[in-house]
């Protein structure tokens, strides 16, 4: 079977521990037997990014501005302990903060669902959407390790000389001190982002934010989000039969539970990152999710929404066999794959990866799965796999779907 062409390149960033392993494994059984693939590589190990002082992940991040679609492996966001165990110079931010500080986008996070599966949530019939703001907030905070007593105050100053302060704390003691920020653009770019994707998949929207705690930040959000939807996007959400929601971030998870699923919930960054996990594990797994980071320019990222799954990696390490569920960076790749086809004009590299994910999601109905899924499985006779095994599983279904 000859090779399948790409023209573009794709931005591939390599990843962390067991993610890292699955990564290689993935692309030499599941890609290149088929695509002659192009990508330009940034390695985004955390050793990799402490040698040149993170400067990979700014060059991934442009490269995306370049040419338009990556493919991103989870990566170590390090804390105190994660800076001795890897002897780094500093405690790096986030790589996908980083990365969607510079890209100014929204990430789209979807759950993966089998048929042997059902949501913990008796009562959700359809997948439930995340969009997650991927700007500012605590991601991009500064905090202060206060040493002891003193006066904290927030002050701005204006290129015009205005400066505004205010008071936040009076320390008696030592304590710990954070200030985030956002921006009117970057909020605005979110909130269309969203109703936009609303409008394509025909779902309704809502969002939830703390206005009464948060009386201007989270109120900002609030407001930027209703204006733009009275402007722009009300009487196209009517003419399309779906409702945009807001209310408070509790209501709204409330709501959610009680709901049967198949609507975009809007989320700032925090929230999105805490109930993309809650919702991808009460309808199966953290590895059973898609994410997709958007931009304003109509730049995409796809990545893993999950982690670098440490404790299998210190198995493997020791030699032993793991049962890692490799589904989300294999949808990864196959939406990255299909969207530079997209992008390129390329029909069959389209159709590899619409084949890919069909023959992720055979493989696990026909109930061969990884060990995090086999307790939750009904209805289907269950066969566990370590991850190797799985991922050779679904090459199999992957060449009967090609051959035909």
């Amino acid at each position: 079977m000859a090779k399948i062409q790409m023209t573009t390149p794709i931005v591939e960033m390599d990843g962390d521990e067991m993610t890292r392993v699955l990564w290689k494994m993935i692309k030499d059984e599941l890609i290149l037997p088929f695509v002659d693939l192009k990508s330009e590589y940034y390695d985004l190990g955390l050793p990799h990014r402490d040698e040149i002082n993170d400067q990979v992940t700014i060059d991934a991040a442009m490269a995306n501005k370049k040419y338009g679609v990556s493919v991103k492996c989870a990566t170590i966001t390090p804390n105190a302990q994660r800076v001795e165990e890897y002897h780094l110079k500093q405690m790096w931010k986030s790589p996908n903060g980083t990365i969607r500080a510079i890209l100014d986008g929204t990430v789209f996070r979807a759950p993966i669902m089998i048929d042997p599966i059902s949501p913990v949530v008796k009562n959700w019939k359809a997948p439930i959407t995340i969009a997650r703001h991927a700007y500012g907030d605590v991601y991009k905070s500064t905090e202060i390790k206060v040493p002891g007593p003193g006066k904290a105050t927030l002050k701005f100053v204006g290129e015009d000389g205005q400066e505004i302060e205010n008071e936040i704390f009076t320390f008696e003691g030592p304590g710990v001190l954070q200030g985030q920020y956002n921006k009117d653009d970057s909020i605005a770019s979110f909130a269309r982002s969203c109703f936009n994707y609303a409008l394509d998949k025909k779902q309704d929207l809502w969002f939830g934010a703390k206005d009464t705690i948060s009386k201007t930040y989270d109120h900002r959000f609030k407001d930027i989000f209703a204006q733009i939807y009275e402007k722009e996007y009300k009487d196209k959400f009517e003419a399309a039969g779906i409702t945009y929601f807001y209310s408070l971030i509790d209501d709204i998870v409330a709501r959610v539970i009680r709901s049967e699923g198949g609507f975009i919930w809007a989320c700032k960054n925090y929230d999105g990152d805490v109930m993309s996990d809650m919702v991808s594990t009460a309808f199966g797994s953290l590895a059973m999710m898609t994410s997709v980071l958007v931009s304003p320019e109509g730049n995409y990222e796809y990545e893993a929404a999950h982690g670098t799954v440490t404790r299998h990696y210190y198995r493997y390490l020791k030699g032993e066999k793991t049962s890692t569920n490799p589904m989300a960076t294999i949808f990864a790749w196959a939406g990255a794959l299909s969207k530079r086809g997209e992008k390129d004009g390329l029909p069959d590299l389209v159709d590899f990866g619409k084949k890919l994910e069909q023959a992720s999601l055979d493989t696990l109905n026909s109930g061969i799965m990884t060990k995090d899924l086999v307790r939750l499985a009904t209805g289907v006779e269950v066969k566990e796999v370590d991850s190797e095994g799985f991922i050779k599983a679904i090459r199999e279904h992957l060449e009967a779907l090609l051959a035909k």
